[in-house]
């Protein structure tokens, strides 16, 4: 593992741990506590542009990997908490596994552990039951661990918005299913005010929501007002989609996930509403008419 200098160092005596620093919930959770003037370490699997600009703000920022005991160990010497994510890929027991173990041996008291709504013994996407096992390794350690539930994240209409930006058409699995999309943005929001005050929230397990609960054909209308054109869903079987974003270079381990967790969303599991974003994170939270006006770019014709 190796460190890069920090631009400048906090004062405080113990260190808030962030993985996946370089991504999107641990980002704006990093930057959050930066802002907020606490002492943070961020861990990322290389250092790009990303890694750059949270140490220009005073973070720390380490490079190793999840899945080596050794360099999480060092990541999280001299640290109270710690926000553990890990991507839907293969890796993820192991990495929950190596991290309990690590923060066992260097005293880190806390763990925000990022899992997902769909977690659950018998569960049939490989990922959402790992996730459940890896709440579980992390309950038996000696580390207190909170786990955030969130359903899908707002930021899926970029990733999926190829249609939306040739066609006016948002083309997915879910029939009329329905769920409360959150942003990136509100998850770090919440995780950082459990990282500023883990004690207030042991052992609790959080199911994350956004602003308004709605179907599909809803958040189309949602979508097409925010770009002032039209824009429609149009429900696709999942085979069919599976097939198709699989020829886009998703992996396996993730198409099964999401193959799997298309029947969830059908079925009610992803649906629900709470305050928790507002009550924790101090904030309401984020409409998909705003994220998707704040994020327009991102569905520009011919881009």
């Amino acid at each position: 593992m190796t460190t890069e200098p920090q631009s400048n160092s906090p004062a405080e005596s113990s260190a808030l741990l962030i993985t996946g620093a370089a991504g999107k919930t641990g980002g704006h959770a990093a930057r959050l506590l930066l802002e907020r003037g606490h002492r943070v370490r961020a861990l990322v699997h290389r250092f790009d542009d990303r890694a750059a600009a949270l140490r220009d703000r005073g973070a720390e920022v380490v490079v190793g990997d999840l899945n080596d005991i050794d360099d999480v160990r060092e990541a999280a010497t001299d640290v109270r908490a710690a926000y553990f994510v890990y991507p839907i890929e293969p890796g993820l027991l192991e990495a929950t596994t190596t991290f309990a173990q690590a923060a066992t041996e260097t005293g880190v008291a806390w763990v925000v552990n990022m899992s997902q709504i769909s977690a659950r013994r018998g569960a049939a996407s490989d990922a959402a039951r790992i996730h459940w096992l890896g709440e579980r390794v992390l309950d038996w350690s000696p580390v207190n661990a909170i786990h955030l539930r969130p359903t899908f994240f707002a930021e899926w209409f970029t990733i999926f918005g190829a249609g939306i930006r040739s066609e006016g058409v948002l083309r997915l699995p879910f029939g009329d299913g329905r769920h409360a999309p959150i942003t990136a943005e509100d998850q770090g929001r919440v995780i950082a005010a459990i990282l500023e005050h883990p004690e207030e929230h042991a052992g609790q397990i959080y199911p994350l929501f956004g602003a308004v609960e709605m179907n599909h054909y809803e958040i189309a209308e949602e979508i097409s007002r925010a770009l002032g054109r039209p824009v429609r869903y149009e429900p696709v079987d999942i085979p069919s989609w599976v097939e198709g974003i699989q020829a886009q270079g998703v992996s396996p381990f993730r198409a099964q996930h999401l193959s799997h967790v298309a029947v969830d969303y059908r079925n009610g599991v992803f649906a629900g509403m709470n305050d928790v974003v507002e009550r924790v994170g101090g904030k309401k939270p984020t409409t998909v008419e705003e994220f998707i006006t704040a994020n327009s770019s991102a569905f520009d014709v011919g881009r």
